[in-house]
């Protein structure tokens, strides 16, 4: 019999699911239709000229540039490409928990300032700036940084020679006296590296008349409003993701660097990204918010680059730093063929820029077909269409041309059927990427010249680190060559012809099986000998990407899989264009080994085919300063101090846990069941939209959704989902699949009745319990649902730590392991010796 609260339930969920329909069948922007901000203002690409001036010419070791070179390094810091417009949206795709405006503002209520921005964020200080001392005027009233005047001006702020995109409010009059600038197209110094200010074109004189900065910081109510309309946009450029510290030349204040601390390659080493997108982090009421406990699974330095046109797997990864694009390039000609059709066809690729030189090796196009060697971007291994696509996507993928990127994914919930951006319809409708594709060229022409290694050798003290006998060192290279250098490196004996390791063979559906073969070479005496030589090389370093750039399956390195399963790339999925035919055809790796999150028994999980199920192999070079360790700073400490000996104290206890895996943080909870640590909830969080922004579908229901649902919705109209309990798997609700993953009719109308079930017994779970209930009752009464979660689950791993134990004892501990596992045999097991001669080894790279 059905229980009465299930049929209330169910009547509840009825008119919420037609409603929901309807407002999805509402007329509105259709996809390849709209256009940017830029071409509505009548501006072609020729009006977005790059910049010129070597502003930055301190940074990068103060390399010497060519002028088109100058413009790629301005492109990558200061260019973001109208994405001011996705940024500011962005609030309302988290509830109000987002907000960059307030991100560089420094109002005292906030409890964060310039003084602390860097430890406290981990975002790079722009030099030539001060601290705000009260309101600025000019600013309407906001709290922001101030230029410095021992300073000349930023010449990307120059509106006659970088004239700003005219639309909107922007250089019509206030109604207060006052004309709403138009600015420069690369906005205004915030202060914050990579982070440029724009004028709001929505801030017109209703919204000026209405404005209170004073509120905005202070006033939920007031900041929480739907309505509101903030005088400023803040756009982002790569380059904030990307630059930081450099660790060759530190700044002996990392809150007050110079440019010549600063590098443009390293990557957000130090960011910590759930403080970022939870503005109020460092108040309880931030910390309640789940979507803080759900970004608080990034790591410092890592994020999921999904959460936005979200694949409902929560997959943080670092923020790659850039190193030896000559050898990476190298690495593409001889491994990376890979197949181009379609909307793929549509990437710029060198020849488009070119006609004649080496760069035109990297594509052709016959009768066979169309292929392009390329480095394999991304921690998947996804991004495979050369390496200016590559770029380009980027930008995509931080809100360049949101017109139409969001109208193909329901950002950050998901939900709704993803469909492909194409990349035509960007070349046909927006200036902005018209202009992307333009200057990418010269970005790449930047880092094949300013990407170079930073040896320990050349930082200050790095001499003191670097002690270890040559008798060490050698048996460090021979340990490098026996365990590691199969991956991590670009030069190595060439492969016997016997074994057919050719684009022909293994591109596609040949991949797993031409990669079997070559790991049993790997492990052959014939082959140790002949890399030895090639590691004991006086110049074995020198033009060493340290990585085969190849696709490793999660079979063989046995690290957490969500990352691997990320689907944004596979056919028909947002990223199709940017995915090559061969990444699309990759064969299933088989079946891995899982634990249940509940109890620590293993799961099997067979692996899906078409893309997923491998892992990029990333690069050691510098590798001494860049720990934490692993695809997601799982492994090792944190520590924020950029200096020589802060990062080799940090690395050294990584690559100690790298080695010995039994040093890895475990899991409270379930402690040696699992083979390392499993993200959970620190506090006791729901899931809450404010009433000023709870979907425009829902809001005729609030008053019902109270009657019939308190658990759902508050009196005030906030919506509420809650309470989830201190200690919970995060990944539980984070990677539950929302929509169906096939196309059939019968699957899609399945997976609704599955997931409305679930809800409902979640719902009916949390009724169920006291009022007063404790965190571990509230989590005894989740774990009821535990199998409908887990199968509804999109990546059912949850140990985020574990993995890559090559030359461990570990590796070969294989009880319990699948078949397909088990495939690649068993290791050689290096010593304490030879443990500690390979990190002496490490740190020379």
């Amino acid at each position: 019999m059905i229980s009465r609260r299930c049929l209330a339930a169910k009547r509840l969920l009825l008119p919420l699911a037609v409603t929901l329909c309807l407002a999805a069948c509402s007329k509105g922007p259709r996809p390849g239709e709209v256009l940017d901000e830029a071409r509505q203002a009548g501006r072609d690409v020729a009006s977005f000229p790059h910049a010129t001036e070597d502003y930055f010419h301190d940074m990068d070791g103060g390399i010497a540039l060519t002028p088109e070179e100058v413009k790629g390094r301005n492109m990558w810091l200061v260019w973001s490409g109208g994405n001011d417009r996705f940024w500011t949206q962005m609030t309302d795709y988290t509830f109000g928990a987002f907000d960059l405006l307030k991100i560089v503002s420094t109002h005292p209520t906030l409890g964060y300032s310039r003084a602390t921005r860097w430890s406290y964020f981990g975002l790079v200080n722009e030099p030539c700036f001060e601290a705000a001392t009260g309101p600025d005027k000019s600013r309407r009233g906001l709290w922001l940084d101030v230029r410095s005047k021992d300073c000349g001006p930023d010449p990307f702020e120059n509106e006659s020679k970088y004239p700003g995109v005219k639309i909107g409010s922007r250089g019509q009059p206030l109604g207060d006296g006052s004309t709403q600038p138009v600015g420069s197209f690369y906005g205004w110094g915030t202060g914050i590296a990579g982070l440029r200010l724009f004028p709001n074109p929505a801030f017109d004189a209703k919204a000026a008349k209405e404005w209170d900065a004073e509120k905005y910081y202070t006033d939920p109510n007031y900041y929480n409003r739907k309505d509101l309309v903030r005088p400023y946009r803040v756009g982002m450029s790569c380059g904030f993701c990307h630059l930081g510290p450099s660790p060759v030349k530190p700044p002996a204040d990392p809150n007050s660097p110079k440019f010549e601390n600063l590098s443009s390659s390293v990557g957000a080493q130090y960011m910590w990204v759930d403080r970022l997108f939870i503005y109020n982090a460092n108040k309880p009421e931030g910390r309640t918010n789940y979507m803080f406990q759900l970004a608080h699974t990034y790591r410092p330095g890592s994020m999921d680059t999904s959460l936005v046109s979200t694949d409902s797997i929560n997959n943080p990864r670092t923020m790659n730093a850039v190193y030896e694009f000559g050898a990476r390039l190298g690495m593409a000609k001889r491994i990376g063929q890979e197949k181009l059709a379609g909307g793929e066809l549509d990437n710029k690729q060198f020849n488009d820029f070119v006609s004649s030189g080496p760069l035109l090796d990297f594509f052709t196009k016959d009768e066979g077909g169309a292929a392009v060697r390329t480095p394999h971007v991304l921690k998947d291994g996804a991004d495979s269409v050369g390496l200016l696509g590559a770029l380009n996507r980027v930008h995509l993928n931080i809100g360049l041309f949101s017109e139409e990127w969001l109208l193909h994914f329901n950002p950050v919930v998901g939900g709704k059927t993803i469909t492909p951006i194409p990349i035509a319809t960007a070349q046909k409708n927006s200036s902005y990427w018209q202009a992307t594709e333009a200057g990418t060229p010269d970005t790449a022409l930047f880092f094949l010249k300013a990407a170079q290694p930073d040896r320990l050798k050349d930082a200050p003290g790095g001499a003191a680190h670097l002690q270890a006998g040559a008798d060490l060192l050698e048996r460090g290279k021979t340990a490098f060559a026996d365990t590691c250098a199969r991956c991590h490196s670009s030069k190595a004996p060439p492969p016997p012809p016997a074994l057919e390791l050719t684009a022909a063979k293994c591109a596609g559906a040949g991949y797993l099986d031409c990669f079997k073969r070559y790991w049993k070479w790997t492990q052959s005496d014939e082959y140790k000998t002949e890399m030895r030589k090639v590691v004991q090389a006086p110049d074995f370093l020198q033009g060493n990407y340290l990585s085969t750039d190849a696709r490793i399956p999660s079979t063989l390195l046995r690290t957490n899989i969500c990352s691997p399963l990320a689907t944004n790339a596979l056919a028909g999925n947002i990223w199709n264009d940017f995915s090559s035919q061969t990444y699309k055809q990759l064969p299933s790796v088989g079946t891995v080994t899982l634990r249940d999150p509940f109890s620590g028994e293993p799961r099997p999980y067979a692996m899906p085919a078409g893309g997923r199920g491998y892992t990029r192999v990333p690069s050691l070079i510098s590798v001494w300063s860049t720990a934490p360790l692993l695809l997601n700073n799982t492994v090792g400490p944190f520590d924020i101090d950029p200096s020589v000996d802060a990062r080799l104290r940090s690395f050294e206890a990584s690559i100690e846990q790298m080695l010995w895996p039994e040093r890895r943080e475990r899991d409270p909870v379930l402690g040696d069941k699992v083979e390392g640590l499993i993200d959970r909830t620190t506090e006791r969080s729901t899931v809450t939209v404010p009433t000023g922004f709870v979907p425009d579908a829902l809001r005729p229901l609030q008053g019902t959704l109270h009657r019939w649902a308190p658990w759902l919705a508050e009196k005030d109209g906030d919506i509420v989902l809650g309470p989830i309990p201190k200690g919970t798997p995060v990944a539980l609700l984070a990677n539950l699949k929302l929509r169906a993953e096939g196309d059939s009719l019968h699957e899609k109308a399945t997976h609704v009745h599955d997931v409305g079930e679930l809800l409902i017994e979640l719902r009916r779970a949390l009724k169920s319990a006291p009022a007063d209930a404790s965190d571990e009752q509230l989590r005894t009464h989740f774990s009821k649902l535990r199998e409908p979660m887990m199968q509804l689950s999109k990546c059912p791993d949850f140990v985020v730590n574990r993995g890559h134990y090559f030359g461990t004892a570990q590796f070969n501990r294989q009880d319990g392991l699948s078949e397909d596992e088990k495939a690649f045999g068993r290791e050689p097991e290096l010593s304490d010796e030879d443990k500690r001669a390979l990190i002496a080894f490490l740190k020379t790279f």
